[in-house]
């Protein structure tokens, strides 16, 4: 067996020990995950290749580049990224959660200032959250009406997100759901999501939830008509879907301007106005799909673009 071919055997085989957070797999940067940066990582072993970062090329971020580096490419396009999930079931509908460890990320847009759609996406400032939970996707219709016992989404039927849901009415359908569980769902915080859309400590940094591209990851203006059933585009990730586009989802943040402080576990005001609304919808332009896109709302107001997104 040739070096090649031993170094992709070795990553077919090997078994990971450490913990996959922080990871850029994406050693090329070109959005995605193939036998490209296999190939990249490769050509650095036995070439010592310069084409790309240093770092790019140690991909398990243990310092060495090593065949360990290849394992790791490999596993994530064989199995997806890593990710650990917790399934519920309310009235006989289950519904998944994941797991987000905690990090710290830079929080909002270093472009605010050059468009006016960015202009309360800045400063960009650091953000710490700690571990929680959220939603694989939206609540989907199937899992309001176990809950609610009513349904006046416009669109779909039982995998369809729900919408046409005011965040009062997410409200009580959230306090609902904690006493039939015990346990306690609610909003995320603006932090939260936006961290838990980048992708958590597994981000790669792309623009929407998932990818640069957008028709991979979003239902969006340009290829719908209404909303779709939840998790048909690919997730993000952190194995998350539909955080890009399908419908926008409430916050539990009051919505106000950014400042460029540090922040650890940030809420919001604690009054406003408007509540923050994230991720756009099948009736939104590319531009308003993206993760740092920020929107807001009066908490009496829904629409058929309009759902929510677990957390815990």
């Amino acid at each position: 067996m040739n070096t090649k071919k031993f170094l992709l055997a070795t990553a077919a085989f090997l078994m990971l020990a450490m913990p996959m957070s922080a990871k850029g797999w994406d050693v090329t940067g070109d959005g995605q995950i193939t036998a490209a940066d296999i190939t990249a990582v490769y050509n650095k072993m036995l070439n010592n290749d310069t084409t790309y970062p240093e770092t790019a090329y140690d991909v398990n971020g243990d310092g060495n580049i090593t065949a360990a580096d290849i394992t790791a490419i490999y596993d994530v396009m064989l199995n997806g990224f890593p990710v650990e999930t917790t399934e519920y079931t309310v009235n006989g509908v289950t519904f998944v959660m994941v797991n987000v460890e905690g990090g710290t990320f830079m929080m909002g847009n270093p472009d605010y200032q050059s468009n006016e759609d960015y202009y309360n996406e800045g400063p960009v400032h650091q953000v710490t959250v700690s571990s929680f939970s959220i939603g694989q996707t939206e609540v989907t219709q199937e899992l309001w009406e176990a809950v609610m016992g009513w349904n006046y989404s416009g669109h779909g039927g039982n995998m369809y997100p729900v919408e046409y849901v005011n965040y009062e009415m997410c409200q009580n359908f959230i306090a609902k759901l904690n006493e039939m569980t015990g346990l306690n769902f609610r909003f995320p915080t603006e932090a939260e999501w936006e961290f838990a859309a980048r992708g958590g400590n597994n981000s790669q940094g792309y623009l929407y939830a998932g990818s640069n591209n957008i028709d991979d990851v979003a239902w969006y203006k340009s290829n719908s008509e209404e909303t779709h059933v939840v998790a048909t585009k690919a997730p993000n990730e952190l194995g998350i879907y539909d955080m890009s586009g399908n419908v926008w989802e409430w916050c539990s943040d009051w919505y106000a301007d950014y400042s460029a402080e540090a922040q650890v576990n940030p809420t919001g005001p604690e009054t406003g106005g408007e509540k923050v609304l994230r991720g756009g919808s099948w009736y939104s332009k590319a531009i308003k799909c993206r993760i740092s896109k920020r929107f807001k709302s009066p908490t009496l107001f829904g629409d058929d673009d309009i759902g929510l997104r677990l957390a815990l």
